[in-house]
């Protein structure tokens, strides 16, 4: 891990972050029918896969609880791509666009894979016990 300060400067929210702007950009122009259902479930699944980053870094001290949050937002990513494919199939997105979508969440999941198979790279080292007498 390069010497990172912000989770705004890890690639895989950056990368989620991409993802959540551009389904925001595509549901506008789903049907009205499906605002409170599948435009606002897509839209919040994919917020989420950001958001879920920003809290794992905030947990960088708790091994078990960084590598749940990783999890998580592994999870929001399948979501997404589960409402990206049934909007495909509803005819509300063009094949290109759902391909798209769905690579860069392929993208994502496997950079957050890599990060749970090796989370010693991204967790902060406690500090040792040291006697200050």
């Amino acid at each position: 891990m390069a010497n990172i300060r912000s989770f705004k400067h890890l690639r895989v929210w950056q990368n989620a972050m991409e993802i959540a702007m551009k389904i925001f950009e595509i549901t506008k122009s789903f049907p009205v029918k499906e605002r409170f259902s599948l435009t606002d479930q897509i839209r919040r699944s994919s917020r989420s896969v950001a958001a879920n980053i920003a809290e794992f870094w905030k947990k960088r001290r708790y091994p078990a609880a960084f590598v749940s949050k990783l999890n998580d937002a592994e999870s929001e990513v399948a979501e997404t791509q589960t409402w990206i494919e049934i909007a495909l199939r509803y005819g509300y997105l063009a094949r290109e666009e759902s391909s798209y979508l769905d690579q860069r969440c392929d993208e994502v999941s496997g950079q957050l894979v890599a990060m749970i198979s090796h989370p010693e790279q991204w967790t902060i080292k406690p500090y040792s016990s040291v006697s200050l007498s």
